[in-house]
């Protein structure tokens, strides 16, 4: 009996990791899934691993055990690789414009119950911009929100559908909505907006699931060129739907010289609460620089936790 339960917890976390392992000899869509999930998945198998050892001592648990520890030290090491730079300092302070915030929140398009709530959040939030996915739940709560936010893209404003939405205090100087492939209609949002003096691009961006075919990269590679000729400080938040360890998210990180916070916030699933996995980000490109990233802590009925980003433009 210890023999066969030794054999299946073997074979168990044989799979799950030979499943992460994948990644580093062939890029598949099929993987994508398991590939933002790298550290969550690399440590159930090492527990499957510590756990067969207590049943019986073999070589091949000890393997296992070690290739389970490099997998998740590496999926540790590919989520600072693309780090923003340390908190500002003093000095840096000092040669920083004053800050400012972005609600950013996935509120799902079926969370049609909590779109009163949801909108008393974005009212309440003192945010400057405010950039929704999926918002045809607050879409009959916009008379009352354009009161705060006057300015608006999205959910009849440059299309007739109600799914990306960015609002804001201050007027456009530009505007821009567009699609990205042909999946999903105008899920792409770019404005430029004057902060204080200082003009600031915000886009807003919600691609497909990674595991849509080849979707997600597709979409990617569109964004990408879009971003990299963009002048001036710039901020990305969005729906990603994967980790910035996934490869087309390295790929396109590295490209765009875009950086995240670190550590992210999880956001998804809301079950995992603050050990679930960052799938919704905020990027930024010098001198823009994120101050922090937090966690709302309620999801409100959506399957996504929203972000409220602070940030700031450095002289």
């Amino acid at each position: 009996m210890r023999h066969t339960t030794y054999c299946v917890l073997c074979v168990l976390a044989t799979l799950a990791l030979a499943i992460l392992a994948a990644r580093y000899v062939t890029d598949l869509w099929l993987l994508a899934f398991f590939e933002s999930l790298q550290t969550h998945i690399s440590l159930f198998g090492v527990a499957l691993a510590l756990l067969a050892l207590l049943f019986q001592r073999h070589w091949y648990a000890v393997f296992l055990l070690a290739v389970g520890v490099g997998l998740a030290v590496h999926s540790v090491v590919m989520l600072r690789e693309y780090a923003a730079s340390p908190p500002l300092n003093p000095p840096a302070v000092a040669n920083a414009s004053k800050s400012f915030t972005l609600l950013s929140f996935n509120i799902e398009d079926s969370n049609f119950e909590n779109g009163a709530r949801i909108a008393d959040l974005i009212v309440n939030s003192k945010a400057d911009v405010v950039e929704i996915f999926e918002a045809g739940p607050i879409q009959s709560e916009l008379q009352r929100i354009s009161a705060v936010y006057p300015n608006r893209i999205g959910c009849g404003i440059m299309t007739t559908d109600c799914d990306s939405l960015l609002l804001s205090k201050r007027p456009f100087q530009t505007q821009v909505m567009r699609s990205l492939g042909s999946l999903w209609d105008n899920r792409f949002i770019l404005a430029t907006i004057d902060m204080d003096g200082q003009p600031v691009n915000f886009a807003s961006a919600h691609l497909s699931k990674p595991y849509f075919d080849e979707f997600h990269t597709i979409e990617l590679d569109i964004l990408g060129p879009i971003l990299k000729d963009v002048q001036g400080p710039l901020i990305l938040a969005g729906d990603f739907n994967a980790s910035v360890i996934a490869p087309d998210m390295r790929d396109f990180l590295g490209d765009t010289g875009l950086h995240h916070a670190f550590p992210e916030p999880a956001t998804w699933p809301i079950m995992a609460g603050a050990y679930g996995i960052a799938i919704d980000h905020v990027f930024a490109r010098a001198p823009l620089r994120l101050k922090s990233v937090r966690q709302i802590p309620e999801a409100m009925g959506s399957n996504h936790f929203g972000l409220m980003t602070e940030f700031c433009v450095s002289k």
